[in-house]
């Protein structure tokens, strides 16, 4: 059985945590949980719950998530497959069967977990997440003539591949940066439709006007910046 890791960024995510950590599946050998400088019981929560605890202080989507990939490269054995998915509940875990299956399957090297309209929650995603999410991609197919129509976090991809993208961006960037580099790399890919529901707690990105202003920025900023490449 190939092996997968779980990478989970996590800044304040006390209260949701524990849970997202029970209810990954068993076939999951390790649960990396990157403490983004968290001022309540983050990192005390995920270790009590299983999870490896990996401690960034600066604070990043990408930051983090890039701590997590320095981790793993320092592990005698990489693993076969890495996910990535957030610790504010607001992805149903026992949806990671559905996310690396088209990998597991070898029909693929990368996947997103597609948040679709059908399956969501109603008010999981802003007003704003849906405009900005939905621009995005449409720029992307534009641009890129990609297929993607999500830039969700819940994301699979082969350990070789995410190493091969040399990923970059250190704050929210990060999700549009990987999806451009499956695209420019030709890296084969795909989408499967993923539940999404209100996530525990508040947004540091969409819960707040600064962040959803410079989330913005930065995903268009890179989808203009690799068309030039």
């Amino acid at each position: 059985m190939k092996e997968i890791v779980v990478i989970i960024p996590a800044y304040n995510e006390g209260q949701s945590i524990a849970a997202v950590i029970s209810e990954i599946p068993e076939l999951v050998s390790e649960i990396i949980v990157v403490n983004n400088n968290s001022t309540d019981n983050t990192a005390v929560a995920a270790e009590a719950a299983g999870a490896t605890v990996l401690f960034e202080e600066n604070m990043g989507y990408g930051f983090a998530c890039l701590k997590g990939i320095k981790y793993l490269k320092k592990r005698s054995k990489p693993p076969a497959i890495v996910v990535f998915m957030d610790g504010d509940y607001s992805d149903y875990p026992e949806d990671l069967h559905k996310v690396v299956k088209p990998i597991l399957d070898g029909d693929v090297d990368f996947v997103i977990g597609a948040r679709t309209k059908a399956l969501r929650e109603k008010g999981s995603m802003t007003p704003q997440q849906s405009f900005g999410n939905g621009l995005a991609t449409f720029l992307m197919r534009m641009i890129y003539r990609s297929d993607f129509t999500d830039l969700g976090p819940f994301r699979a991809i082969r350990y070789e591949q995410l190493m091969a993208l040399e990923m970059e961006d250190k704050t929210y960037g990060w999700t549009v940066e990987m999806q451009l580099k499956v695209l420019k790399k030709g890296i084969a890919y795909t989408e499967v439709p993923v539940r999404y529901k209100k996530r525990i707690g508040i947004s540091k990105v969409s819960g707040t006007v600064k962040g959803t202003i410079f989330a913005g920025i930065k995903i268009l900023g890179w989808i203009f910046k690799y068309s030039l490449k």
